[in-house]
């Protein structure tokens, strides 16, 4: 038998109204990722990807359609219930780095254990996965003392330090130069491969996409 898809996208709207005007965001998205899959999302800025990424995330909710992540139908789920789901199972890397400037990278990393309530210490896997990503000799050091590649490293970091089952990454290597974007991919690829997670990443560059095991393209709220 085969297996269920980890993330599955059905007939998925989103509608957005701004003044008298209305945007529709996602037209009609069918999707299905499988388990351990790197999969790339490509499209030009306006094509939905990122609204696509928002709903596949819990971040927001989907205007119609159904989205089922572990067989879970998001839309069914209270608001609480969609934060457990960041907590437990998908990690998020944004383009932006998103990381706390007052806080050492070990402190940004820890902050989401805590939050989930896995305490703050690093277990050995975890410390391997640091040396994999060529940071642990970085941990100490605020935001601002870090280069744009050690910042998105960090980042990755944190999304993967509870082991979750999904990583959303978009436009993971949007703020790099070319050498620190390749080595964030091919970090990405690795994790994947090492660790089995699945990752589905937005992006609009072709040559970052390659990396995946699979590409869909979006335009205009659709995959095309």
């Amino acid at each position: 038998m085969n297996e269920a898809p980890i993330i599955k996208v059905h007939q998925l709207t989103k509608t957005y109204r701004a003044g008298d005007m209305v945007v529709q965001a996602l037209r009609g998205v069918n999707l299905e990722v499988a388990r351990g899959e790197f999969l790339a999302v490509v499209g030009a800025s306006g094509s939905g990807k990122s609204t696509l990424f928002n709903v596949l995330g819990g971040l927001t909710v989907p205007t119609s359609g159904s989205v089922f992540i572990r067989e879970k139908n998001l839309s069914h789920m209270t608001d609480a219930e969609r934060t457990q789901l960041r907590k437990s199972t998908v990690g998020f890397v944004f383009q932006k780095y998103n990381l706390l400037p007052t806080l050492s990278a070990a402190d940004n990393i820890r902050i989401v254990k805590y939050i989930a309530g896995r305490g703050t210490e690093f277990d050995p896997p975890f410390l391997d996965v640091l040396r994999l990503l060529g940071i642990e000799d970085r941990l100490h050091h605020k935001p601002r003392a870090l280069s744009g590649g050690q910042q998105q490293r960090i980042a990755i970091a944190r999304a993967i330090v509870n082991a979750p089952a999904i990583l959303l990454a978009d436009e993971p290597t949007g703020n790099l130069d070319s050498q620190n974007s390749a080595a964030v991919l091919r970090l990405l690829k690795h994790l994947n491969e090492r660790l089995g997670q699945t990752i589905l990443m937005i992006t609009h560059d072709e040559e970052a996409a390659s990396y995946a095991h699979r590409s869909v393209h979006m335009r205009d709220g659709q995959l095309t």
